[in-house]
């Protein structure tokens, strides 16, 4: 399989705590190749094409060496590629536009570290490591907090002192570069965007935003990824009286832990955190891990109605947005009093557009982009 030398391939990386996903495009934003190497520091396992088998991978240094070998075997060398962008979960209060990654930039990805402590310092080791092995590559950082860098700021802010905003603590929110990707291909699927969108990012990690003439205005997740919907492993929405208590009994690592890899679907169902098995169970637990997560979407999908002053249209991605029919059906009846309405076949089949001819609020299930937004925001850079 080959790449588009001539035009010059585009590499994104989306570097996870134990995993390296890749994926390859050419200069028009065709997707010629993705992999993925899991595992890193275990088990580790390489998935590239139809190549599935075991490699050695301790650390991510390792893991991107074996990620650049298999994209070299599958015909995309390193010569071939013009630029690479990378997913950087935190750009924390200074890094919002995507940027080419200088020193300057790579420092402050690591103060932003504590914001992010699972995924920061691996993209971090991702890009030195890219760096050492090509150091005439560019490199675009591309800040999955971006998108909400513009939230009017009584929407950022906690009701705390000056100093505490000053020191970082505000709600940043995540998933910027899928929203990013939703408003790109829903204003092309729909013609002229909607003015007023409810988004619906579910997968392990969940969150919602409301995208007001194409920014976001208001989101769920905060100050870090935990906050808001009811996630995968992670809690969503705590008073912070209750972590405290939780940090007082179970020590602080103790109650990191259990709030970011215990809870969620998992710590309502005994442990199980993928929504298809849930739906599956006949377990009276799954029931209600299910109940749980599609009220909290509701209730929180109602107050990003309320930050917009309306609606105009929903937009379901990630992979329980994607694939899952209930959950949607559950969402959407929760939301006909805003005028939501959507033809039962079409969600049975996971189709793109939901809603019926003439409906007030459309509603749509789109797939999520981050790879294609970091792709295209790279090639801007370099072509500026």
């Amino acid at each position: 399989m080959m790449g588009d030398p001539a035009g010059g391939d585009v590499l994104v990386l989306n570097v996870g705590s134990s995993s390296i996903k890749c994926v390859v495009f050419d200069a028009a934003l065709h997707e010629v190749l993705r992999g993925e190497v899991a595992g890193i520091g275990h088990r580790a396992a390489l998935r590239m094409g139809a190549l599935r088998q075991p490699v050695t991978a301790p650390d991510h240094g390792a893991a991107l060496s074996v990620v650049l070998d298999a994209l070299e075997a599958q015909g995309v060398a390193l010569t071939s590629l013009r630029v690479t962008g990378h997913r950087v979960v935190h750009g924390g209060p200074n890094l919002a536009d995507p940027l080419l990654v200088t020193p300057e930039v790579r420092a402050e990805i690591d103060r932003c570290a504590p914001l992010a402590p699972l995924h920061n310092p691996h993209n971090l080791a991702a890009m030195e490591a890219l760096a050492a092995q090509a150091p005439d590559l560019p490199q675009v950082a591309c800040f999955d907090t971006g998108f909400h860098a513009n939230c009017p700021e009584v929407a950022q802010r906690y009701a705390l002192p000056p100093d505490c905003a000053e020191a970082g603590i505000r709600r940043y929110g995540f998933h910027g570069l899928s929203y990013a990707g939703i408003v790109t291909r829903l204003e092309a699927l729909a013609g002229v965007l909607p003015e007023r969108v409810l988004a619906f990012h579910l997968g392990n990690g969940a969150s919602a935003c409301a995208i007001l003439r194409g920014r976001s205005v208001a989101t769920t997740m905060g100050y870090s990824p935990t906050d808001g919907l009811t996630m995968g492993t992670r809690s969503g929405s705590i008073d912070p009286n209750a972590v405290l208590r939780l940090a007082g009994e179970r020590g602080v690592e103790g109650a990191r832990d259990l709030l970011n890899n215990r809870a969620g679907l998992a710590g309502l169902s005994g442990g199980i955190s993928d929504m298809r098995a849930l739906e599956e169970s006949d377990a009276s637990d799954a029931a209600f891990a299910i109940a749980h997560f599609t009220y909290w979407a509701r209730r929180h999908g109602g107050s990003l109605i309320a930050a917009m002053q309306g609606l105009d249209a929903v937009v379901f991605t990630g992979g329980i947005g994607e694939n899952s029919a209930r959950i949607r059906a559950e969402i959407l009846d929760g939301l006909g009093w805003a005028g939501v309405c959507y033809e039962a076949d079409k969600n049975a089949r996971n189709a793109p557009r939901l809603h019926g001819d003439g409906s007030a609020v459309t509603a749509w299930v789109l797939p999520a982009e981050e790879e294609r937004v970091i792709a295209r925001a790279a090639l801007d850079l370099v072509q500026a």
